[in-house]
Parts: C-alpha cells; sequence; structure tokens
C-alpha cells in the first residue's frame, strides 16, 4: 500500500475521494463480474449435464428391457450417443455418432461408473470441446455402457460474450460513474471551499466577521455554525481584552499622571518645594500603582489558567478569618467566630485574598464598622460573610460591580474608591474554589441597608476523621 502513503496523499480531497472511489468500484465490479461468469458457467455446464443425463438414462431404461431402437432416438442434432459393452464395442448409436471408435479409449472409460468428462470434439466428430457422460447400463449378465456426447460450443460461446460485454461495459460504467462522482464530490465540497475563503478573509480586525453557513443540514452546516460560535466567542474575547486593555492603561495613567504633576510643581518651586509632603504623595501614588499592577497580573494569570484547579489542601476558615482580621483594627472589624474549626478544600492564598479585598471593600463604605463572620455548614457549603452598615448597593447593580473597573457613583474618587478589580478578583477566586458569592442589604429597608457579602465555599470533613 506505498502508493496510498506515496502519491495520494499529495492530491486534493476531491481527487483522493475519487480516486478511492472508483477504486472500490472497480475492484467491486470485477469481483462480481467474476463471480457472474462463474455462476453463468457453472448454470450452463449444469444444464448440459442434465440434458445428457437425461438422455443417458433413457437410453439405459431402453437397454435394461432390451429394447433399443437403431439407430438410438436423440433429441436435436447436439446430442452424440453410443452404448458399448465391456469389451468396448459398440452395440447401438445414435443417426450421427460414430459406430466403430468408442467416444472414450480403454483408459478413459470405466465399466459400471457414472463419469462427466470433457474431450476433444475432433474424436467426437464435433466442434470444440465436447462433454461426455457416462452411465451404466443392462443387466448383469451382459453389463453395458451409454455414453452421451454434448458440444460445450454454445456454452463457451455464451461465456465469451458474456465476458466481452462486461470489459467493454465495465469500464465504460465506471467512467460514467467517476464523472458523476467528480461532479457531486465537487457540489458536496463546494460549501468546505466557501468555508475556506470566507476563514481566508478573516483578518481578526473589529467587526462582525462570519464564514458562510450552506442551506443544507448536514455536518458541514454544523460546521460552519460551530465556527461561527467560536469566532463569535474569539470576538468577545478579544472585546473584552480590548475592554481591559483601555481600563488597564487608563488606570495606570492616573497614578503616573499625578506623580508627574508633583514631580514637576516641585522643580519649579525649587527651595521652596516641601520635599517630605512630594515624598509622601509620592508613596501614596506608588503603593496605589503597584496595588493595581497586582490585580492586573493576578486577573491575567486568572484568565489564563483553569476554571477550577486541582485541590491544593484543606483550609480552617476560622483560622484564615483570625489571621485577616489580625491585619485590621478592632474596631472598625469585629471578628464572629464558629465553636468548632469548618473546613473547606482550596488555595490558603487566594482565599486569604478573597477575604482581603472584601474587607477592605466594607471597610472603605462602612460608616462605623465591618464584621467578618464564619458560619456552617449551610448544606454542602460552609458561609463566610462581611457585613458593612454603609450605604448598600441597589439591587439592580449588584451583578454590575463583579464587572472588571466598574465603579458605582458614590466611590469614583480613585484615591478613595480603589480601581474597581477588588470584586472581580473576588468572583474569580471563588469560582476556582468551587462556590459563590452574592451581595444582600445588611438591614433590608433601613435608610442605609448596608452591604452583606455572602461566599458560600465547598464544605470538607476533618482532615483528621478521614
Amino acid at each position: 500500500m506505498s502508493w496510498v502513503r506515496g502519491p495520494l496523499p499529495r492530491l486534493g480531497l476531491r481527487a483522493r475521494l475519487l480516486a478511492l472511489g472508483v477504486l472500490g468500484l472497480a475492484v467491486g465490479f470485477a469481483f462480481g463480474g467474476t463471480l457472474l461468469v462463474g455462476a453463468l458457467g457453472w448454470t450452463l455446464q449444469r444444464s448440459v449435464d442434465e440434458e445428457a443425463l437425461r438422455t443417458a438414462d433413457a437410453v439405459a431404461l431402453l437397454t435394461a428391457e432390451d429394447a433399443l431402437p437403431d439407430p438410438l432416438p436423440v433429441a436435436g442434432g447436439q446430442l452424440r450417443v453410443q452404448v458399448v459393452d465391456v469389451q468396448g464395442r459398440i452395440r447401438a448409436a445414435s443417426i450421427d455418432a460414430d459406430r466403430l471408435v468408442p467416444m472414450l479409449g480403454p483408459g478413459d472409460l470405466r465399466p459400471g461408473q457414472r463419469q462427466r468428462l470433457v474431450v476433444d470434439g475432433r474424436r467426437v466428430g464435433m466442434p470444440g470441446p465436447v462433454r461426455v457422460v457416462t452411465v451404466p447400463a443392462g443387466t448383469p449378465q451382459e453389463p453395458r455402457t451409454v455414453l452421451v456426447a454434448k458440444s460445450l460450443t454454445d456454452v463457451r460461446h455464451s461465456l465469451r460474450v458474456v465476458r466481452n460485454l462486461l470489459l467493454v461495459g465495465f469500464p465504460l460504467l465506471v467512467a460514467g460513474l467517476g464523472v458523476v462522482a467528480w461532479r457531486v464530490v465537487g457540489a458536496t465540497l463546494r460549501p468546505v471551499e466557501q468555508l475556506r475563503s470566507g476563514a481566508a478573509e478573516i483578518t481578526g480586525r473589529a467587526g462582525a466577521e462570519r464564514l458562510p453557513v450552506p442551506a443544507g443540514q448536514d455536518e458541514i452546516h454544523r460546521l460552519a455554525v460551530t465556527l461561527n460560535d467560536m469566532l463569535d466567542r474569539l470576538a468577545a474575547s478579544r472585546d473584552r481584552q480590548r475592554a481591559f486593555v483601555a481600563d488597564a492603561a487608563h488606570e495606570l495613567r492616573s497614578p503616573l499622571t499625578n506623580m508627574r504633576t508633583e514631580l514637576e510643581v516641585a522643580r519649579r518651586l525649587g527651595d521652596d518645594t516641601d520635599w517630605p509632603a512630594v515624598a509622601d504623595d509620592l508613596l501614596a501614588d506608588t503603593e496605589r500603582l503597584s496595588r493595581l499592577v497586582d490585580d492586573l497580573l493576578l486577573l491575567a494569570r486568572l484568565d489564563e489558567q483553569d476554571a477550577r484547579p486541582a485541590p491544593v489542601g484543606p483550609v480552617e476558615l476560622g483560622e484564615l478569618a483570625r489571621a485577616v482580621a489580625a491585619r485590621y483594627p478592632s474596631p472598625p472589624l469585629r471578628l464572629r467566630l464558629p465553636d468548632g474549626p469548618l473546613w473547606v478544600e482550596g488555595d490558603a492564598g487566594e482565599l486569604r485574598r478573597v477575604l482581603v479585598n472584601l474587607v477592605d471593600n466594607a471597610l472603605r463604605h462602612a460608616r462605623t464598622g465591618v464584621e467578618l463572620a464564619v458560619s456552617g455548614p449551610d448544606g454542602a457549603y460552609h458561609l463566610v460573610t462581611v457585613t458593612d452598615d454603609g450605604p448598600g448597593v441597589p439591587a439592580a447593580d449588584r451583578e454590575r460591580v463583579f464587572a472588571r473597573f466598574t465603579r458605582l457613583d458614590d466611590a469614583r474618587a480613585r484615591d478613595a474608591g480603589g480601581a474597581g478589580l477588588g470584586l472581580a478578583i473576588v468572583r474569580e477566586l471563588v469560582r476556582r474554589a468551587g462556590g459563590a458569592v452574592e451581595l444582600a442589604d445588611a438591614t433590608p429597608g433601613a435608610a442605609a441597608p448596608g452591604l452583606r457579602a455572602t461566599v458560600r465555599l465547598p464544605a470538607l470533613a476533618e482532615p483528621d476523621a478521614e
């Protein structure tokens, strides 16, 4: 099969399909033609044998009754009949059979047995090969053998005609079917070529870019629909990346502009510059810029990683909350823990970042204080809640605040309101841990309802209990 690995793969798909189809068709026709000729030859040969045996049995019956006419009667001129004794002498013959020389010689004839032989027609006085059958006849005291010969010329001629018709007709049929297959395969692959042309025109620039969808409800139609869905997802991802880059550039430009402005003003004032105050302002802008860069790098890393990584290890929520609360003064942060340990599975660093972001966001908007509480179990989850008594978030905006670079009106000031990445990071990290986060009013119906952020994390049995 070296030709399959060699020249065939260098052909186009249409040519390969046609070559394989024509090859399979030719092999099938050749096999079918061989079977047809073989079956026809076997059928014609059997009809010759049956006709000769019927004649031989009829003559044998006459021989047993000692009622042989002379000459022996036969139907038509295609049969030669002889009746010979054990010495090979001809006792009776048909009108056109030889009366001196038996059709089978002593070496071929086996008295008392049925035989089927093919002999040269010149020995019988008939053209071409001849089929000779023998049937025992006579009596035990005087055994004889009936020989009937029938020419195979008509059989051979019929087979030759059929074979020649097949040799001429099959190539023409294969050629005709090949032409039809070429056109059918071309029509079938035309949508594929349209898909290829459409894909070649896609540049990745802004704007809707879609592939043509064929009308038929077949595999190519489903492929085109799937590819267009993929293009839509890629376009949405590209738009998100562009928006992310634009927002990131805008956010990075703000502290850099502040730093440059302060340095330019300080240089113009010269000796009148309050350098300690300038240094404090620059340090604050540098710290804000560092936090922003860290958040951007974290989001970029989360976008590239799996949505649900392999578990890192068991984390005790009470201990984690206690470590986070130690970073803040009390008040305004209050800590409420359960009586026993509550275990979850995840990355301790990522879960600590979730709590820090929620507490920072709550402290930024709280009026008097913030509560960090751990409770559970709630079904298959443990709960972590962060509650403040600030203005809260309207119900219509509670999903929007998880988007990146989102600030509500009360948090527009960049210095106090942050970059709008904290809650976006919280949602991504909670999803990676297999949990969910939601926002609700802390005190429904109040003038300042506050905000309660609830994080649900999959519960885990105590490690010592396993």
